[in-house]
């Protein structure tokens, strides 16, 4: 089942310009590789799950999967053929906010080549072109 908020305060949201780096959330901060967006996007909750199901089918139970973002911005579509002036249009399917930077996934508890063919199979479902990177240690 997709991702979605058991509640909102609105049901409807209004669409908003994303054009901006992402400041928060842009480094791998719970596993040892991420998945890192490059450009910016709304991603729905049944491509975040695509991308989680790819992710474990290739890991086969090993390590721990983290999934950095959560769809919680309803995106409304109008029926085909609809005339103007009814209103808005019920919720379609909820996004995540992607920002340019942003981590989408990350790993912890396996090799760094098991780790890049899991996220290899993750990147390809996502609608934006991301890189595979690693933790950096601060000294």
């Amino acid at each position: 089942m997709a991702l979605m908020p058991k509640r909102v305060k609105y049901r409807k949201e209004q669409r908003r310009v994303r054009d901006r780096k992402a400041t928060k959330g842009n480094y791998v901060a719970y596993g040892d590789y991420g998945l890192q967006a490059l450009e910016g996007a709304w991603v729905a909750g049944q491509v975040l799950e695509a991308g989680r199901i790819a992710c474990q089918h290739y890991l086969k139970r090993e390590g721990k999967l983290f999934i950095r973002v959560f769809p919680d911005k309803p995106i409304s579509k109008k029926p085909l053929e609809t005339r103007m002036g009814t209103g808005k249009a019920e919720v379609d399917y909820w996004a995540a906010r992607v920002k340019p930077g942003t981590m989408l996934f990350e790993i912890a508890g396996v090799a760094e080549a098991t780790a890049k063919l899991a996220l290899l199979r993750a990147a390809v479902k996502m609608p934006v072109r991301c890189r595979f990177v690693g933790r950096r240690l601060s000294v």
